[in-house]
């Protein structure tokens, strides 16, 4: 089979590699689109010292075999799965391995691509505000009973925008999103009558910690999850967070080390750091309620994945889409793959 592994820059090498074979527990997904995610690019950055890796991490496609002890599944299933990241065999190849729990069923209306666009980043949103380390809000079936203002810092990202959908099915008012150029795609996530805004952050830093404060409308300020961690972003939320019992979740560590803290937020708030991965150790029960909630969501119509953009030639198109990760120019966007368009893939199985 064809597969891409990344190499820091980012550079992009297609290899031919074997079938993998699913151990216990997990499913090999043939894949058809594979979405994309900044993570792809970073971490060849952060570790270099480590062997290039396939880092795609967003599968949807069917299921192609099952592992020992795999009941809920069976070839030729509709799924989309969030791979185990820095472990072989991701979703940038004509086949991947994912653990069962944090794979779930795509409903028929719901196409690939936009399976695609979900995994990773919506398990993340998950995570940051539903883990009980740090912000531990109410979860969508006991959902808040009384004024819950959250701060969603990049509401226009892909994380951003499960986050908003996960907050509002948890009945978590006022949102308060800060976006800058897509706030046409927040709109559409929000409920103005229950007092959720958007606050622009190209106004500048004294205009966002203002405008958070009158969106607050004397309400005080206990949640934050920040979707961006870097551009002045948790330094503006920790100005209007209340500096004795305010809790603060963010999605990336200061310089890539993740034991460690933001040292420039105030003491007495309560900071972490988003920690997708633990679906696949510590917070496997989270994981695997939220991937079936997904499907779930996706079948009601209360949830919908990150607006997609089919990057052409397949695993080909993978540097190009990467390197407007990296250079920012990405908005309100998740770049997916399909796999069939990548040349030679289909050719030796």
């Amino acid at each position: 089979m064809k597969e891409a592994v990344i190499h820091a820059g980012p550079k992009v090498e297609i290899r031919d590699s074997p079938i993998p074979k699913p151990k216990p527990g997990q499913v090999i997904i043939k894949v058809i689109v594979s979405g994309s995610n900044p993570k792809d690019w970073k971490i060849p950055e952060w570790m270099p010292d480590a062997p290039a890796l396939n880092q795609g991490d967003d599968i949807a496609g069917t299921i192609y075999a099952v592992g020992d002890g795999v009941t809920e599944f069976r070839q030729g299933d509709r799924v989309a799965a969030f791979h185990e990241m820095l472990t072989p065999n991701g979703s940038y190849g004509e086949y991947a391995v994912a653990w069962a729990h944090t794979t779930f069923f795509l409903p028929e209306k719901t196409s690939y691509e936009e399976g695609a666009a979900i995994p990773l980043a919506a398990l993340t949103a998950a995570v940051g505000l539903y883990a009980s380390d740090c912000l531990d809000m109410p979860q969508p079936w006991s959902p808040a009973s009384k004024p819950t203002p959250l701060v969603i810092y990049g509401g226009s990202s892909a994380v951003g925008t499960y986050a908003i959908q996960l907050a509002k099915k948890s009945n978590i008012h006022p949102l308060i999103c800060v976006a800058g150029r897509a706030q046409e795609h927040v709109e559409k996530l929000i409920d103005r009558s229950k007092g959720d805004t958007i606050v622009d952050y190209r106004k500048g830093d004294d205009a966002v910690v203002q405008g958070i404060k009158d969106a607050l409308k004397g309400l005080e300020l206990e949640y934050a999850y920040d979707a961006v961690s870097e551009k002045n972003s948790y330094q503006n939320i920790s100005r209007v967070l209340n500096q004795s019992s305010g809790k603060i979740k963010l999605v990336l560590p200061p310089k890539g080390d993740w034991a460690a803290k933001f040292e420039d937020i105030p003491a007495g708030i309560q900071q972490g750091t988003t920690n997708v991965g633990a679906v696949h150790k510590d917070l496997k029960d989270l994981g695997f309620v939220y991937s079936r909630y997904f499907t779930r969501g996706l079948e009601e119509g209360w949830f919908r994945g990150q607006p997609q953009e089919v990057v052409p030639c397949g695993l080909g198109g993978i540097q190009a889409a990467l390197e407007k990760l990296k250079d920012g120019t990405a908005s309100a966007v998740k770049y997916v793959f399909r796999i069939s368009d990548t040349e030679g893939a289909g050719s030796a199985q």
